[in-house]
């Protein structure tokens, strides 16, 4: 057997594109904080986590550019070696602030912060426990720990707390459960203060992946915890800068000596290249403007109602969403990508969500909503959806013999 026959076998996205509905890989050709030029033409961006708008925020550009020409477009190693630059350790300081933490660490990527904690800190002898729904990252972090990997239903706590008990009765060692903040494909929070009284009831550990969750959730958009006024109770707390940070990057924060051991431990922060300057100093401003235009966060979550009740109005299918992340449940592949291309071809960039990020008959358009947004483009996404939205109900009734 030829290890590339796999290769060959794969034919899902050439079908695709044989149909006119492939959506992925789509060059952009110039952007704003809103839109998206494509093919020279302009469309209403709704397909980005930008949830603050702040790729485009002047403070943001020019700390940037600053970074850019004071340490070059590079560090050229790791952050062990010759990466660390004292923005890195500015970074990492405004962070434990920020999460109210005794200390932080900054690595290149949100994906590479939840792969050298959980790797790093799950040990032969130790459980690591997550949510079915969790990020990626998350799931195959896990995979690299050496550690036992128990997966639990989406917020089933009860469950979580049996297994907890059965996984160390039976193997007895450390415990860590792991749940995204703001699941992804849901736009649905953690019932965090359920699952805090399970995981301390069991002596283990928590982690709060805040990916979607910071510049949205909680006083100063801190996140998640902050929320709910559970900031003491997470033990751990990883982000990513990609989203309402406008940037990239990841962090974790959390107890000194903790940060102490991923710091000499994780293998996807010592064997990769640090985080660029001007993406730290783009951080560092971005982190400024979170703090200094509150405004920002009201704007977004009026989009976002604005959107979300106009969709549900619609008859469309938003799930649980509680946040800026609106899904639009359609059911199977193929149909989400034609849906998705009525929208494309009306001018509106979304996302179709398909296995495996959702299970096979799950997929969704998925919408996400930015401060930035205005009123009309806001109208244009609504209009574009009521475009679909006839057809995807009256294919329910048909579905369902009404």
């Amino acid at each position: 057997m030829n290890i590339f026959d796999k290769c060959d076998g794969y034919t899902t996205a050439h079908d695709a594109q044989a149909a006119g509905v492939y959506a992925y890989y789509t060059p952009i050709e110039e952007s704003t904080a809103t839109e998206a030029r494509i093919g020279g033409v302009w469309k209403i961006m709704v397909g980005s986590n930008n949830y603050l708008g702040l790729t485009h925020h002047p403070h943001v550009l020019a700390a940037a550019e600053r970074a850019l020409r004071k340490y070059g477009s590079g560090a050229t190693g790791s952050r062990l070696l010759n990466g660390t630059l004292d923005l890195h350790t500015e970074l990492e300081e405004r962070f434990a602030d920020f999460f109210r933490k005794p200390a932080a660490l900054v690595f290149t990527t949100g994906y590479q912060a939840n792969l050298g904690v959980l790797a790093s800190l799950v040990g032969r002898n130790d459980h690591l426990f997550i949510d079915r729904l969790n990020h990626a990252s998350i799931v195959d972090g896990a995979r690299l720990g050496i550690g036992r990997m128990h997966r639990y239903p989406h917020g089933d706590f009860e469950s979580l707390g049996q297994q907890i008990a059965r996984a160390t009765e039976a193997a007895p060692g450390g415990a860590l459960v792991a749940t995204d903040g703001v699941f992804s494909m849901e736009g649905s929070i953690v019932d965090l203060p359920a699952l805090v009284r399970v995981v301390k009831a069991e002596g283990a550990q928590l982690l709060v992946d805040d990916a979607h969750a910071i510049g949205v959730l909680g006083e100063n958009g801190a996140g998640t915890a902050r929320h709910f006024g559970l900031d003491d109770e997470v033990d751990l707390i990883v982000a990513t800068f990609s989203k309402s940070l406008a940037s990239v990057g990841g962090v974790v924060a959390g107890p000194e000596p903790v940060v102490h051991w991923i710091r000499h431990h994780a293998r996807s922060l010592i064997f990769t290249a640090s985080m660029p300057p001007a993406s730290v100093g783009g951080v560092l401003a971005a982190l400024d403007v979170l703090e200094q235009e509150p405004d920002r966060r009201e704007r977004l979550w009026a989009n976002t109602r604005r959107v979300a009740d106009g969709l549900r109005a619609m008859g469309l299918d938003v799930g649980v969403t509680e946040t800026p992340i609106i899904p639009v449940h359609i059911g199977e592949m193929f149909h989400a990508l034609h849906v998705w291309r009525t929208l494309f071809d009306n001018g509106v960039f979304t996302h179709p969500i398909i296995p495996p990020a959702v299970p096979t008959n799950g997929c969704r358009i998925r919408v996400s909503m930015s401060a930035e947004h205005t009123d009309d483009q806001v109208d244009r996404v609504l209009d574009a959806f009521s475009l679909v939205a006839r057809d995807l109900l009256v294919g329910e009734r048909v579905a369902g013999g009404g």
